[in-house]
């Protein structure tokens, strides 16, 4: 289906995604071994931009997969987020921003979140949906995982033991 305007829940996802980029950017800059990483994640969150513009259902989906997988690395596998909170948390106590490249995590996790409600919202906005859609997903979620992880491969291969911890979450708190 293809509309003319936009609508807010892809206005979530275009704002979500610009300010992942912007941390992803930040990231990059003050981490300069992580450069090639951050720019092929930008790429997702492009494709998945360009796509809920265009009300298409994959941009939906990519979105969702990419952002939701993030957020769920953040809450369930990894202490990041909590660093980050904790940063933002000595930062409003003491007037004092120190350790940036862990406080980005948390705008990090609030624009993929906003990926993440946009991409559903919309979804539910739109006038058809399929079972087959759940399948669509699972397609979306494999290649954009897949995506990530190669370039994890190729430029930072450190961070691989990521998807093994993936399939055994707890709560890094």
């Amino acid at each position: 289906m293809t509309r003319k305007a936009s609508s807010f829940p892809e206005w979530l996802i275009l704002a979500g995604s610009c300010l992942f980029i912007f941390v992803l950017w930040l990231s990059a800059y003050l981490e300069p071994d992580i450069r090639w990483l951050h720019f092929f994640q930008a790429w997702m969150y492009l494709a998945a931009t360009g796509l809920a513009l265009r009300h298409s259902r994959w941009g939906y989906f990519i979105g969702l997969s990419a952002a939701g997988l993030w957020d769920y690395i953040n809450l369930f596998v990894t202490s990041f987020l909590r660093s980050g909170l904790h940063w933002v948390s000595a930062w409003i106590s003491t007037g004092q921003l120190e350790r940036v490249d862990q406080v980005v995590a948390v705008p990090g996790w609030i624009g993929n979140l906003l990926v993440v409600i946009g991409s559903i919202w919309a979804y539910a906005r739109l006038p058809e949906k399929r079972w087959s859609d759940l399948g669509r997903l699972a397609f979306a979620f494999i290649p954009t995982t897949g995506f990530f992880a190669a370039a994890m491969a190729l430029c930072q291969p450190r961070y691989l033991p990521l998807f093994r911890a993936m399939l055994h979450p707890h709560r890094p708190w």
